[in-house]
């Protein structure tokens, strides 16, 4: 085990290529799922915090309740819309960092929509009276909020982006655990492990860890920020 765990700083100190290959493309996929996910859910979140409907009682408690989805089961669903007799089988992405990248934007969506409608929702009712009184539409008061709150939703970001990273079901099913191609952290340790090689799983255990540890302590501190900011 010390030997193993030796040779995991040692490959870490060299960076190792295969290492630092596998650990930039799970950034790659998951900064992107993140991004794509943001501009879909941002909007959608505060639309669902600022406007009343009938049936938003329901649509919010989906989309709660989908926070939960299981990671295979949304790449069962994208493998099935991937796939050759699927809807989408003609864009050829299945086994591809696009459909990785697919599969993570619809696991980060509901996350990010349903934190987004509680800060937003929080917020409006404080200043709920002031921009009513500036006359503005539903557009105008989200960009409104969402500028005003643009701390506290990165903090959402985030916490969306910790998930992608660390997630293993829904990109091995789409992506294939290809070598070189659509191998992510999480897929290699999985693989890395069952053949035995544990220094290289180890290695990129220890860099998955100080992502996900970066990216808490960068929230934490936002939060704060945002505290001492808006206290």
């Amino acid at each position: 085990m010390l030997q193993s765990l030796g040779d995991a700083f040692s490959m870490l100190g060299a960076l190792d290529h295969d290492v630092m290959a596998i650990a930039w493309l799970s950034l790659r996929v998951s900064l992107s799922a993140v991004l794509l996910g943001s501009l879909v859910a941002i909007p959608l979140g505060a639309l669902l915090a600022i406007v009343i409907f009938p049936g938003r009682t329901v649509v919010v408690a989906v989309v709660n309740a989908f926070m939960g989805l299981p990671p295979v089961l949304v790449g069962l669903i994208v493998y099935l819309l991937l796939s050759r007799s699927g809807p989408l089988g003609a864009l050829g992405l299945l086994f591809s960092p696009g459909a990785m990248i697919l599969a993570q934007t619809v696991l980060a969506i509901p996350l990010l929509a349903a934190l987004t409608r509680q800060i937003v929702e929080d917020a409006h009712r404080e200043l709920d009276e002031q921009l009513r009184s500036l006359r503005l539409d539903v557009w105008q008061r989200i960009r409104v909020l969402v500028f005003h709150l643009r701390f506290s939703l990165v903090v959402a970001v985030l916490a969306a982006f910790g998930r992608a990273i660390s997630e293993v079901g829904a990109v091995l099913v789409v992506g294939g655990n290809i070598d070189g191609y659509t191998r992510t952290m999480t897929t290699a340790i999985s693989l890395e492990t069952q053949k035995g090689d544990l220094p290289f799983a180890i290695a990129l255990g220890i860099l998955l860890i100080a992502i996900v540890l970066a990216v808490n302590a960068t929230a934490s501190a936002m939060r704060a920020y945002t505290m001492r900011l808006y206290p």
